[in-house]
Order: C-alpha cells, then structure tokens, then sequence
C-alpha cells in the first residue's frame, strides 16, 4: 500500500510544487511506482508536467471530489495521467476553487473526501505525493488528514521561517481531531545560499527551534536557476539538468 505524503506550506514560493514533481521523478527513478496529486487549484504542478493551460483539461482532482461529494459511481483510474518521466500524476486547474466553496457545505466526511479517493488507489503505487495549496483551506485539510506524513519545504529565508508555527500547529490539530496517524516527515530547506549571512541566520533559527522536534533533512536545495527553469519546460531536474548541484542535492 502506498506511503501518502503531503507537501505543504502555507507560504507560496517555498517550492513545494518543484519539490513533489522532483522528489516523485527521483522516486522513480529508484524504481518505485509514483503517484503526484496536485491539490492547487493554481495548476502549478500540472503545468510543470508540460500541461500549460491545465483549464482546458476536462477531467481533473475537481472532478473526482465532485464524485464524491454526490456519492456517484466512477473509475478512480480516469484522470489520472502519465509523464513521460515515469510517474502518473491527478491535474488540477481553477475548477477546484468552486469544488472547495461546496465541499464547507457538507456537514459529514467533507474533510475525508480525497483519503476516500486514495484509499481507491494506492494499493497501485508505493508513494502518493500531495502537492497542496499555500494556504490552509478545505483541500488542504483533505490533504492533511490522507497523509501519512507531512513534507515541508521552507525557503531559508525570514517569512517562510515565520509561517512554520502556523503550519505545526495546523498539522498537530489535523492529528489531534482527523488523523492519529500523521506526523512530520521533516523540515526541507530550499533555494539554499548559504554565503549570505541571512539565509545562516535562518537555518541556525530552524534548527535551534525545530531541530529537537522533527527532521531537518541534511540535503538542502541550494538557490540555482535551473531548478526554476524547469517549470517551463516540463521536465524535471534529472532530465534538464542531469549534473547540477540542485539535482545532486
């Protein structure tokens, strides 16, 4: 059965879409079945996986919450799509932003709809990647109470310092009241530049404040274009740029 992990911070720019789409490729790349769900309703990592208009795609997570929501009868396969790169992926586009206004309406189970869906499926792969919202919404709690673990990826800079109280505490309270399971699989910094005194100052905070409660993971992501130019060309660093420090990182 799959292992579930959400990729969250309810700070945008910290790299969680970069860091599903890469870490899954790499996943792969061991030899594992991957699965990526993208619960943005911006799309992000659907247009990462060479979709650039994913509001033209006509099937996407918004459809299959829907599903769900009205207890109808579907394929929990259709939808879902395969990169080049060897993992499949769920797409997601603005639809899902009306699908999250109706799900406040659903007075039982509306914070279990995407664990319902998963538990469909990850008998198929050995991980689930969950590229969540920056911010903490309806799909994002979803997202929370499918996983088994959390993932954050924190830029080391100031404000994305700053959100890791609130993103604790939510994902303690998701623990508490939905899912006795979750825990954090670690603390991920990115665009990592550590000649700057700021990016030191930041990372010595985290772990200072962190560093006896959860993982900080020893790989950091160092601030490199290439990793952000990937997004526009649809594939992932191991394939755009096969040698780089980002990618052996």
């Amino acid at each position: 059965m799959g292992k579930v992990i959400a990729i969250a911070n309810q700070k945008g720019g910290v790299g969680k879409t970069t860091t599903t789409m890469n870490l899954g490729v790499g996943l792969s790349k061991k030899g594992k079945k991957v699965l990526l769900i993208d619960a943005d309703s911006q799309g992000n990592l659907t247009i990462c996986m060479g979709y650039e208009n994913p509001d033209q795609i006509n099937y996407t997570l918004s459809n299959i919450l829907g599903n769900l929501m009205l207890e109808r009868e579907f394929d929990p396969k259709e939808g879902i799509l395969h990169f080049e790169e060897g993992v499949d992926f769920v797409p997601s586009n603005i639809d899902l932003s009306g699908t999250e206004s109706t799900m406040f309406e659903i007075k039982l189970g509306r914070e279990s709809l995407l664990n319902e869906y998963i538990d469909m499926i990850k008998e198929n792969y050995d991980y689930i990647l969950i590229d969540c919202s920056p911010s903490i919404g309806m799909v994002t709690i979803n997202s929370l109470v499918a996983a088994d673990s959390v993932l954050i990826p924190v830029d080391a800079e100031y404000l994305p310092y700053k959100g890791l109280d609130e993103l604790t505490r939510t994902i303690y309270t998701t623990k508490k009241k939905g899912n006795k399971k979750l825990k954090i699989e670690g603390i991920l910094l990115t665009r990592v530049d550590e000649r700057t005194n700021l990016c030191r100052g930041i990372i010595d905070l985290i772990e200072t404040n962190y560093g006896n409660t959860m993982r900080i993971f020893q790989s950091r992501i160092p601030k490199y274009v290439r990793v952000a130019e990937t997004s526009a060309f649809g594939m992932s660093i191991f394939q755009y740029d096969p040698e780089g420090k980002a990618t052996i990182a």
